[in-house]
């Protein structure tokens, strides 16, 4: 896929693929349980261990190991921390793989000091920086949500569809906001739209009215907000409503989030925005999983996160291996046809057909479809805020 160029030393350490044959697998789950996203990570952990759960329900994996979950706080902003972290899983706990990292930023600094020099792999459910298509991963790093060049399309043709012809843009200062501003921007504008200014903004201020009020000068009939529901997104739209600059926003992904609603939806009428998502069987099947599990299925990001565990395990079972040199190409191979598809709900099936020596074309939760480097084609829900909470328009 890329040539792996990284400086820093490996951390010596032994994985879960050196683990004696009855041990358990170890899965790492890293994930921003503090931070700008702590709202949502813990539907999305507990997501993806009711995919580990419904596996070692059926009997592990490799003839009866057991997968076990390591969590890990990603922290979603702080790369040093998220690194450190990673590093306890690898060293401390030996996982033979990663589900995650979450945001961007923090998702790269662990692919590149602790996945690749370690060899091992990790899928990310929401990691969605267009800069990660092209990072340098030795064929280690997958994600289960569509790249934000994809949606910085989308919400262009959401806007273009609506007859909007200005926007300003405000994006969280932070490599996944930086990419999505850019792919919005290039997006709308060869749609003949234009944005008025595209500015950052940063996490944990208490105070956001001179953003706001240079976006307002800009001018532009909406406000496109790329940002964290759970941090300076939430309060861009809340001085903008405080100071009547912008009565109207439009929304990222990270911006998806039943707080927000919770707290300003009913002062957000005819907003509107894109999140990942999907329709059909899978998706069905999954809602039905979560709703017996007690989980919010319905949270961002959980599909992708139950998907992406997953895979990780199943491909270690087609490869008969938990060393991710092994089992690194199965990733893809399980995910895409031709294989007898598996649902959410069938990863007993899954299992044994791969047992048996047969093929599988796992679907999963969000209609799962590796493309490219390690690429989820996706698809997007474009939804309106009406009366205080989501709904549907249309799919993308």
């Amino acid at each position: 896929m890329k040539k792996l160029l990284l400086a820093g030393a490996a951390i010596t350490a032994a994985s879960g693929a050196l683990a004696q044959s009855g041990d358990p697998v170890k899965i790492g789950v890293i994930l921003g349980y503090t931070g700008p996203i702590e709202s949502l990570t813990p539907n999305m952990a507990d997501a993806a261990e009711l995919a580990l759960n419904e596996i070692n329900d059926a009997g592990g994996i490799l003839d009866g190991r057991m997968l076990e979950s390591v969590r890990a706080d990603s922290t979603c902003i702080d790369s040093a921390a998220a690194t450190a972290a990673a590093e306890r899983l690898v060293t401390s706990d030996g996982v033979a793989g990663i589900m995650g990292a979450d945001c961007s930023g923090v998702t790269g600094a662990v692919l590149a000091n602790v996945a690749v020099p370690n060899g091992v792999a990790m899928i990310s459910p929401s990691a969605t920086s267009p800069a990660l298509s092209s990072a340098e991963d030795n064929d280690l790093f997958f994600r289960t949500s569509p790249s934000d060049a994809r949606q910085g399309e989308v919400i262009a043709e959401v806007l273009n569809d609506k007859g909007i012809e200005e926007v300003a843009v405000t994006y969280v200062n932070a490599d996944y906001g930086k990419g999505l501003s850019d792919a919005v921007t290039q997006a709308f504008e060869k749609l003949g739209g234009t944005v008025t200014l595209a500015s950052p903004h940063e996490d944990g201020k208490a105070d956001y009215s001179a953003e706001i009020g240079a976006l307002a000068s800009a001018g532009g009939e909406a406000l496109v907000v790329l940002g964290y529901a759970d941090a300076g997104g939430k309060g861009m739209i809340q001085s903008a409503l405080d100071t009547g600059a912008f009565d109207t926003f439009v929304m990222g992904d990270g911006m998806f989030a039943q707080t927000l609603m919770d707290d300003l939806g009913a002062d957000m009428e005819g907003s509107f925005g894109t999140v990942p998502w999907s329709e059909g069987e899978g998706a069905e099947a999954f809602m039905a999983a979560t709703e017996a599990a007690g989980i919010n299925g319905d949270s961002t990001f959980t599909r992708e996160s139950y998907d992406a565990a997953a895979l990780l395990a199943l491909a270690m079972e087609a490869a008969g291996s938990t060393d991710a040199a092994d089992y690194k190409a199965s990733i893809t191979e399980v995910a895409n046809a031709p294989g007898e598809q598996i649902l959410p709900g069938e990863l007993a099936k899954a299992l044994e057909i791969l047992a048996e020596g047969g093929d599988i074309d796992y679907v999963g939760a969000t209609n799962v479809e590796l493309i490219g480097p390690g690429e989820a084609a996706g698809t997007f829900r474009e939804y309106e805020v009406t009366d205080g909470a989501y709904s549907t328009v249309k799919m993308h």
